[in-house]
Parts: C-alpha cells; structure tokens; sequence
C-alpha cells in the first residue's frame, strides 16, 4: 500500500506540477476532489489531489507526465492511473461513478486560479453529485457530501443534483437529510406541506 502524504503544501506543489503538464500538453482536464472544493472557496478539504481526465487522453497523459519526470503508476483498479511528484500522490480518474469522463462535464468546469496556477476546475453540481453517488453500503459516511453541499450551496444547481441521483437509494437518503436539516433548500417547503396535510 502506498504511503498516505498528509503535508497540504506537498500536495498543492504536486497539483501545480501535473497541472502544467496537462496544460502544456494540451490534454482534457479539469481538477476535482477535495482541493476542487478548496478551489472554489469550500471547507478546507486538501486531504488528496485528483484530477478527472478524458478516457482518450490517458495515454498522453501518462507520456507527458513521465517525459516531465513524474512517476506514473498503474494500480489495479481500471478506472484511474496514479502519479507522485516528490512523493506526493496525485490520482487521475478518467471515469467516476456517474459515467466515463467526457467533454460534458469538461465543458462545465470553470478556470480557476489555484495558488497562482489557472486551470480548469469541476462545477460545484458536479462535485457533489460525484460526492453522492459514490456512497453505498461499503461508504454509507453521509459527512462528506454533507460538509461539501453546505460549502458550496451556493454555487449548486440544486435540480440538476436531484435529477442525477434519482433512483440511488444511498445519494436520495443523503439529499433528504441534506434538506431536513437546512442544507440544501426544501425543507421550508416540507414542513409547510406537513403542516396543510396535518391541518
């Protein structure tokens, strides 16, 4: 197993570094995960570094970094490739659970500035519908995803959430908790709904 980098600054130093390569070799990117969350003005959430890549830029990807001089890693699993910088891990995911990664939800992402390096960075729907449709009955942890809608409702197309999680028993359970404790808007209205039918 490889060891977990803790040091926030070793990986923001190692998000730039892939960053500039994706960017220079003009290869489909954009960052998410926990410093996407940070990026876009979120809880302090830089635990891990991942990026989303199209599925048919991952052999440049992977060429590009190692001719950079980063290493590149291929674990088992077949939907992600791995790279350290400075021993700093760093995943590239180029299909999560809502689909392949692909010019969609690229084209939804925003540049942003992340420590003085601009780069492409999911929507804040798409963050969190990553978020929730991740959880199952292996990972049932409902703080995450709560901690990152509270963040960043503001920027959430709160329909769009809804819409992407139909149906994902997990995602729905989460959105209602989600609602009932102010979270994300909808709670006024169930309560006004109990108090007709009550009434």
């Amino acid at each position: 197993m490889e060891p977990v980098e803790s040091d926030p600054r070793a990986l923001l130093e190692a998000l730039k570094a892939v960053a500039v390569v994706l960017k220079s070799s003009e290869i489909r990117f954009a960052l998410a995960g926990g410093f996407a969350v940070y990026a876009r003005g979120g809880q302090d959430s830089r635990n891990d570094v991942d990026f989303v890549v199209h599925p048919d830029d991952v052999a440049a990807a992977k060429d590009a970094l190692e001719r950079s001089g980063i290493k590149v890693l291929q674990p088992p699993e077949d939907w992600l490739f791995k790279a350290r910088y400075d021993d700093a891990p760093v995943d590239l995911i180029h299909r999560l659970m809502m689909g392949e990664i692909d010019e969609d939800l690229l084209s939804r992402s925003d540049r942003l500035s992340v420590d003085s390096v601009e780069m492409p960075v999911l929507s804040a729907t798409d963050l969190v519908v990553a978020k929730l449709l991740s959880l199952s009955e292996h990972n049932c942890d409902l703080e995450p995803p709560l901690a990152v809608m509270r963040s960043l409702r503001e920027q959430l197309d709160v329909d769009l959430v809804v819409k992407a999680c139909e149906d994902q028993p997990f995602a729905e359970a989460t959105l209602f908790l989600a609602r009932r404790l102010g979270v994300l808007p909808g709670n006024d209205h169930v309560s006004r709904q109990g108090d007709s039918r009550e009434a």
